[in-house]
């Protein structure tokens, strides 16, 4: 039977039948990470990000793909959702099916389900090259990778030595410096099967945190070297560091792209994407080029625009031949030494430009802004910044609970809780409906893209409905204020939500409550029984407990529940801020590592945020009780540990799996 999670996004019986679980994960898979290329995605942009689809991939021309896909749907710049990705899909794999021969089955999932068990298992050459030129060169001064470095791109190299898990734990901090305190991974020149899972588990949770998406990828698939994920996680990881300063913090300079207050506050709400693609945009109106960009892809493939892009920021490189070139291929080959002239990095060829390959296009262009951007470093627009709030703790806990949506597997990835409204409402609704399923009334929700104002309101007050139902504290909070983006409001529902499927997933993990709810002071009072019980003093009084700051509780709990993970001679006494910090860091990274799925940074550690200290808890001992008996420390029975949950629900443990119909793959 379907499960719940795939039942929301494919509503159509129909197509329900055509594919096995397997299958539609996969195709959801893929189809996110397309969307996710420039934050939408098009029927006039599935031909050419199609081509990585095998069957349809490699059997049908791109121009092939196109003409199939607009006899189906002529409107190009309609929007696509799962629905209609997996009916072009059928489409066009009938097509090439045909084609090779394949049987020609009155039912087309007869020879689908024989073609899409391997249908993602295809890898772009070229975007394996260019990914290991950019770990070449950005690792290769590493003082444990250095010998291995640098990797051959026409070998299986990167596939062999991401199996012992360090190179990915590296290849995060140089996209997010600081994320995986190094003193947690494990690197040894041979490491045994426990040391390999433990660093894929932390790279696994990591990548999490800085915004990747991981759904049903995990530890085996990386040590069992599997191509297609271990580069698609890495795809990932590279792209969100090439984006990095896309933002107004970073670069303050691009409020040059806007005209007042109001658009900075916009241009701040906007995935990096499409920042990139909006300044890319603002630099092309200084040229004779007159298309407007909207893509890596389809719209760049001429070359046309990179050779006046490049002509815009250098022109002290450029030559007249690059926009004289009629040929495609030769223009790009004419705007890649362009580049190199600057001496700007690029690690793709003529072939991908042309070719549209949006993940290097993207890269490309990063390069390019991260290199030379063109932008004023004394515009007299900067003074709007100064004027726009420092809500430094709000934007801690949107990243926290934004991350944590987008780890739960959901239909949209969201960039910005306040601002991504459409898709986020669907999310809320989704996630809901994991946390308590059967608790929306998905017969009333509206799918977007949702055009009528009032149909907007109608799935929030559903989303508000639900959270008095589930008990949540939603005193003067309407529908209304999560459309209108009222940013405390949805805070602090998203808490209320994080809150309560944590609450959920201990309840359901190994004991029965026999009626009585989980609490906060449960979880507080497990805490602290199990440091006692390991023979220290410390205890937390609150989860607001100031006394926590310097991580040496938490230390001891983890160090309570694991044994081998702390190493104590790696740990500060946590007496000046940057102790702390290190402490902290350290606790981040140990509690990853052993599989704890957590979002929140050092500073929530060393300030002592309620919220994120109570999740960093629950989500150790939610760890601990889902191991089994016999790979607890010091040999741990049910009934010990059942005595030191008494004060928790009054509840015996059962030897049993969960009867939850929560899925225990979904982390805190």
């Amino acid at each position: 039977m379907m499960s719940g999670y795939v039942g929301i996004l494919v509503s159509d019986p129909w197509l329900q039948n055509q594919f096995t679980q397997v299958e539609l994960r996969s195709l959801k898979s893929h189809f996110t990470s397309m969307r996710r290329e420039s934050g939408r995605l098009t029927v006039g942009d599935l031909a050419s990000r199609m081509s990585s689809l095998k069957v349809v991939g490699e059997n049908l021309t791109e121009e092939e793909r196109a003409s199939l896909i607009q006899n189906y749907h002529d409107n190009l710049d309609d929007d696509v959702d799962f629905e209609f990705f997996l009916r072009v899909y059928l489409k066009l794999n009938g097509h090439a099916s045909a084609r090779t021969g394949g049987s020609a089955a009155k039912n087309s999932s007869a020879f689908l389900k024989a073609a899409t068990t391997t249908l993602l298992h295809t890898i772009s050459e070229s975007e394996k090259a260019s990914y290991v030129a950019h770990i070449n060169n950005y690792l290769s001064e590493d003082d444990f990778l250095k010998r291995y470095l640098p990797l051959d791109p026409s070998t299986n190299d990167l596939f062999e030595i991401v199996k012992d898990g360090v190179l990915l734990c590296k290849l995060i901090n140089v996209a997010v410096p600081g994320t995986i305190d190094e003193r947690a991974i494990n690197t040894k020149r041979v490491l045994n099967p426990w040391e390999r899972n433990e660093n894929h588990t932390l790279c696994l949770n990591s990548a999490k945190a800085i915004g990747c998406t991981v759904v049903n990828i995990g530890t085996q698939d990386f040590i069992e070297g599997r191509r297609h994920l271990v580069l698609g996680v890495i795809s990932q990881i590279i792209k969100i560091q090439l984006l990095a300063d896309l933002n107004l913090k970073k670069t303050p300079q691009l409020v040059e792209l806007v005209d007042d207050s109001q658009d900075v506050e916009e241009l701040m709400s906007l995935p990096p994407e499409k920042i990139l693609l909006r300044w890319m945009n603002f630099q092309l109106k200084k040229s004779e080029y007159r298309k407007i960009v909207t893509n890596f892809s389809t719209d760049v493939k001429d070359a046309e625009a990179y050779a006046h892009l490049l002509n815009v920021l250098a022109p002290e490189h450029s030559k007249p031949s690059a926009l004289a070139a009629k040929d495609p291929f030769e223009r790009a080959k004419l705007v890649l030494a362009h580049a190199d002239r600057m001496g700007c990095k690029r690690y793709l060829t003529a072939k991908d430009i042309v070719e549209g390959s949006p993940n290097l296009n993207l890269a490309f262009v990063a390069h390019i802004f991260q290199h030379r951007n063109g932008l004023s470093s004394q515009t007299k627009q900067i003074s709007f910044l100064e004027t726009l709030p420092d809500d430094s703790q709000i934007s801690r806990e949107e990243r926290a609970f934004r991350f944590w949506l987008n780890s739960q597997g959901n239909s949209a990835y969201i960039n910005n809780v306040f601002e991504d409204l459409v898709p986020c409402r669907w999310v809320l609704l989704e996630t809901l409906d994991k946390i308590s399923p059967g608790i929306v009334n998905w017969k009333i929700a509206n799918k977007p893209p949702i055009k009528m104002p009032f149909r907007k309101v109608e799935n929030c007050n559903q989303v508000v409905k639900i959270g008095k139902q589930l008990k949540f504290s939603l005193v003067n909070i309407a529908g209304n204020d999560i459309v209108q983006g009222n940013k405390k409001l949805i805070l602090a529902y998203l808490w209320q939500l994080l809150r309560c499927n944590i609450l959920q997933l201990l309840r359901n993990l190994r004991f029965h409550s026999h009626g009585k709810e989980i609490t906060d002071v449960d979880i507080l009072e497990w805490a602290n029984t199990k440091v006692s019980n390991s023979g220290s003093q410390s205890r937390m009084d609150s989860f607001k407990d100031k006394s926590l700051s310097d991580g040496i509780f938490f230390l001891e709990l983890l160090s309570a529940v694991q044994p081998r993970v702390v190493n104590w001679s790696l740990v500060t006494k946590g007496v000046t801020d940057e102790e702390k910090k290190m402490n902290a860091s350290y606790i981040i990274s140990i509690a990853r590592k052993l599989g704890c799925s957590i979002f929140l940074l050092p500073e929530d550690i060393t300030e002592v945020n309620q919220k994120m200290i109570l999740t960093l808890t629950a989500s150790i001992m939610y760890w601990f009780l889902k191991q089994p008996v016999e790979e607890r420390p010091s040999g741990i029975s049910d009934s010990e540990a059942s005595s030191q949950l008494e004060t928790i629900s009054n509840s015996t443990l059962d030897d049993s799996s969960s009867e939850s119909s929560i899925d225990e793959n979904r982390h805190l």
